[in-house]
């Protein structure tokens, strides 16, 4: 699969730090990974890691996939990004998403409202930011620099950061929707779907027809090598996590995972795992996924059924699979199948 970049999935933390991520890293840059991303919830954050994965590697890229917009206003994000970017000798990529009401109101304590908005506003102060002309000045509907709202003292001076940017570091977004992967085809360096079927092109052909040249697009698929009579299997983990997705983030008629589901022809499956997550039957949600569904987003099966399968992904607009391998030999296996 020529040109089609690697990544590491790391995801984000549940109870406590995995043991060997950052050896992990390190293995996947030894068997020629491009790039490892860390995630977030509500839990660990996706910028920290990433500098320990620095310190033990030289070449592979490092992503937040994805930093969560409510988490930190544009500038703290700037920060972030910046001294990653630096310690990690210009390799840093900023992932970010909006995520989804539950955990913007909830968990941060933001309102959600106009996603779409408040990411483009969000994007232009990072971009006049990294490009450091002058002191940061904006006067949005979401943000302002100086603050000027309710609450404001007066007394907000226009500031210019400090640490000198070594780039203008790239801004890839996590999207779902049409109108929010149209808008980031228009202001961002990449996209990061939750998931893609190369098999169903037409779901995005619209939107990405506009894509400028070098706009990259990373994909999180599922890789297993496995024996035919294994596959049912290896796809019940791809299941599960579509079930509490689709069913469990978010809410009833604002669950942005049910309605891409529903997108790519899977319409009626779709609402019925959300109905039986819901009704807190989380089992029969994640076995009313379809099994066709899973695979075609997935690689699983024989070493020939996965090479036969990656044509499409050869022919798609994709740049990178991000896959969860969890040993050098499985980063040197998917380099193999990948990139061999």
């Amino acid at each position: 699969m020529p040109g089609v970049q690697l990544g590491l999935t790391l995801g984000y933390w549940s109870r406590a730090m995995p043991d060997g991520v950052v050896e992990l890293a390190a293995a996947a840059e030894r068997a020629g990974f491009d790039a490892a991303w860390t995630g977030e919830s509500w839990g660990s954050d996706a910028f920290s890691p990433l500098v320990l994965i620095a310190a033990a590697t030289e070449r592979i890229r490092l992503g937040t996939g994805i930093a969560q917009l409510a988490a930190r206003t544009p500038t703290a994000t700037a920060m972030h990004a910046i001294t990653l970017d630096h310690i990690s000798g210009g390799r840093a990529i900023l992932g970010l998403g909006v995520s989804g009401p539950q955990v913007v109101e909830g968990w941060y304590g933001q309102p959600s409202v106009r996603p779409l908005a408040r990411t483009r506003e969000y994007v232009e102060i990072l971009r006049r930011v990294f490009e450091r002309s002058g002191p940061l000045e904006f006067a949005g509907e979401h943000f302002q620099h100086p603050y000027t709202g309710p609450g404001a003292e007066g007394l907000g001076k226009p500031l210019k950061v400090m640490t000198h940017p070594l780039r203008s570091i790239p801004i890839w977004i996590g999207a779902e929707g049409p109108r929010n992967v149209a808008q980031t085809v228009d202001i961002a360096d990449g996209w990061l779907p939750l998931y893609y079927s190369p098999m169903r092109p037409e779901v995005y052909a619209s939107q990405l027809a506009a894509a400028p040249e070098g706009f990259e697009i990373a994909v999180h698929t599922t890789l297993r090598v496995c024996g035919f009579d294994s596959i049912a299997d290896a796809l019940w983990p791809v299941r599960a996590n579509l079930g509490f997705y689709i069913g469990g983030m978010g809410a009833e008629g604002q669950n942005y995972h049910t309605k891409l589901m529903a997108r790519m022809g899977y319409e009626e499956a779709a609402y019925e795992v959300q109905r039986l997550f819901l009704e807190g039957r989380r089992d029969e949600a994640i076995a009313a996924v379809p099994e066709e569904f899973a695979d075609e987003i997935s690689l699983v099966g024989p070493v020939e059924r996965i090479r036969e399968r990656l044509q499409a992904w050869e022919e798609s607009p994709v740049t990178m699979l991000n896959v969860a391998a969890r040993s050098e030999q499985e980063c040197r296996q998917a380099v193999e199948l990948v990139k061999g």
